[in-house]
């Protein structure tokens, strides 16, 4: 008879009082059945099965019973060791119910181990009609398999139970179906689930009532994640990769999956709690494979949770290939990157603060895959070109950029950051991709700051990745009083900023006072003219600059105020003379004031 998802088989009581009896008062035409009472220990449980009605109940059911008792010897109190029978001495009792007829039920919870037992008994359609092995195949394809939570429940007991589970197939079944159902569109799942998440108003029913009916609820893209978090990784893994077969599931689900998944298993890494070499092992096994699973597709899990998996991997060595195939996957999706999640913490024993070795290797992945992207093949088409440099856009570089410059301001601070680790990363990022050096000179600052004692040689290299042309005009005004950069550096500042605003000013007078597009043209020339240190005759023109050589080093000196007491009195030069009033004041009266505190740069 079947009793909803159980399955329960009975007869007359008095079968099931004879087997109690026997049970509690064994007598010398017994025979004893020793089974292990778990796989963990090796105490046994003695059955005691009546000699006088085996050959009815027990012989008659179950082939390998059959040739035991067939070589065992002829004593009345012989015994029949049994000690590798999958599911050890429960499910042993089932099949010895069964074949005694007595009331057998059978759940998601013990059905694979009686199946795997039936199976070691030999109990088939062939030794008797109506077997066992045949009816726990109809119930596990008519209601285990077809149930969505018995199927998990089933599959988590299999794992103890190998590789009789994997030989007679119930591991691939139940995966197949479980992997079939959560591929299912949320809209015709109709059976029960798990869901814990934070869900939107209208997954809670309080959306508002509409025409005086209430909305039905609707099933979440991602139903089906938390209940599959109770899984083993290998079995977890396994259902991964056949819902990501069947190509009915997106990629942001399944990256959702995995998230939930590192989180249920991983929510203690690094703590007290982990403090054994299974725990390590276990671990490693959980993140090497959650890294493996991660889908290829650009903002199919987020670049923070990527980044965990990347704390998570240095802080339990994760091995080298994980590591690798980690940065890849980081590359791919850095431009959605923030700076705190660039700052890794390195391993203790290092005296950095933070791990800018990983970071530069992120970068170089992401540059190499915008650098293999954008490099049209001679057999694409025109259309496939356009496509692969669509990809490629400069906004995701600039977004780089901008995040890296950022970075460097943060790690900068720290006093024991060589400056070549600095200057190396920093390099890395094109000129196209950084339109603006105010973030760049921000971080330099920084470093310069904490870094008194760098040599002039340093100093050097780390301010010549500054470019003057792409200084706005606050950070100019910051640059000539900063006492910590070289005296070339802000003359270079000074001129290209004085270059700007003359040819801003022509540019206006050539159009008549408009404020049109002639700016950029003009300022774009004269900056391909000017790109480079100015020369002697350049410095020259600044005929209200004075370099003066002493003893002290070089100071920079106001030259004569003429020019800038005629200014607003040359009515017809008036743009032009506004145009250079700002350097010459900087250098006049702002150098002048600093001239004590400079030295030899």
């Amino acid at each position: 008879m079947w009793a909803g998802k159980e399955a329960s088989w009975s007869t007359a009581s008095s079968a099931e009082q004879a087997w109690e009896d026997a049970c509690w008062k064994p007598s010398r035409s017994m025979f004893q059945v020793l089974c292990p009472v778990s796989l963990r220990s090796f105490s046994e449980e003695r059955f005691f099965v009546d000699q006088s009605t085996m050959q009815f109940p027990l012989l008659s059911k179950s082939s390998r019973m059959q040739k035991l008792v067939t070589t065992n010897n002829d004593d009345n109190l012989g015994e029949i060791h049994i000690p590798d029978i999958p599911g050890g001495p429960a499910a042993f009792e089932i099949c010895v119910k069964f074949c005694y007829g007595m009331t057998v039920i059978l759940n998601a919870y013990n059905v694979v181990s009686a199946r795997c037992a039936a199976e070691y008994l030999e109990m088939h359609e062939t030794v008797e009609k109506g077997n066992l092995i045949y009816k726990i195949e109809v119930l596990l394809s008519s209601s285990i398999f077809h149930a969505w939570k018995d199927s998990i429940i089933a599959l988590r007991t299999m794992k103890s139970l190998l590789p009789w589970s994997e030989d007679l197939k119930l591991v691939s079944n139940c995966i197949d179906s479980i992997a079939s159902k959560a591929s299912v569109h949320p809209s015709k799942v109709e059976w029960s689930y798990t869901y814990n998440q934070k869900k939107v108003p209208s997954e809670n029913s309080l959306d508002p009532l509409w025409n005086g009916i209430i909305k039905e609820q609707s099933v979440p893209m991602d139903w089906w994640v938390e209940d599959l978090c109770e899984l083993e990784i290998d079995f977890y893994k396994k259902i991964i990769v056949a819902i990501k077969a069947k190509r009915r599931v997106s990629c942001e689900v399944i990256g959702e999956a995995l998230k939930a998944y590192t989180f249920r298993w991983l929510s203690n890494l690094g703590t007290a709690s982990m403090n054994s070499a299974i725990d390590a092992a276990k671990y490693q096994s959980i993140l090497q494979t959650i890294i493996w699973l991660l889908p290829a597709e650009k903002g199919s899990v987020s670049c923070r949770f990527l980044f965990k998996l990347l704390g998570a991997i240095i802080l339990m060595d994760g091995g080298e290939r994980s590591m690798k195939e980690l940065i890849k996957q980081i590359g791919h999706h850095l431009e959605y990157a923030s700076v705190s999640d660039l700052l890794i913490p390195v391993m203790p024993g290092q005296n950095t603060i933070y791990d800018i070795d990983t970071v530069t290797s992120i970068v170089k992945e992401f540059l190499m895959q915008h650098s293999i992207t954008s490099q049209p093949s001679p057999n694409d088409t025109e259309e496939t070109e356009t496509m692969n440099l669509a990809l490629v856009s400069d906004s995701s570089k600039m977004a780089v950029a901008k995040l890296i410059d950022g970075y460097l301001a943060e790690v900068a601070k720290d006093p024991n950051l060589l400056c070549s680790k600095f200057t190396d990363l920093a390099g890395l990022i094109s000129s196209k991709s950084r339109p603006v050096h105010d973030g760049l000179y921000h971080a330099i600052d920084i470093y310069l700051k904490e870094h008194p004692s760098l040599s002039k040689s340093d100093k050097k290299k780390l301010c010549g990745l500054l470019d003057s042309k792409k200084l706005s005009a606050e950070i100019c005004i910051h640059a000539v009083q900063n006492e910590r950069l070289p005296l070339r550096l802000v003359v270079q500042i000074l001129f290209f900023e004085q270059m700007r605003e003359s040819s801003a000013c022509s540019g206006r007078a050539e159009s008549g006072g408009s404020y049109g597009s002639s700016r950029s043209g003009i300022t774009t020339n004269a900056e391909d003219e000017w790109d480079g240190m100015p020369t002697a005759e350049v410095l020259g023109s600044f005929k209200s600059t004075k370099l003066t050589h002493g003893t002290g080093g070089s100071q920079r000196n106001s030259g004569s105020s003429d020019t800038t007491k005629s200014e607003g009195h040359d009515k017809s030069g008036n743009a032009k003379a506004k145009g250079i009033k700002m350097p010459r004041k900087m250098l006049g009266e702002l150098l002048s004031s600093k001239r004590q505190n400079w030295g030899e740069q």
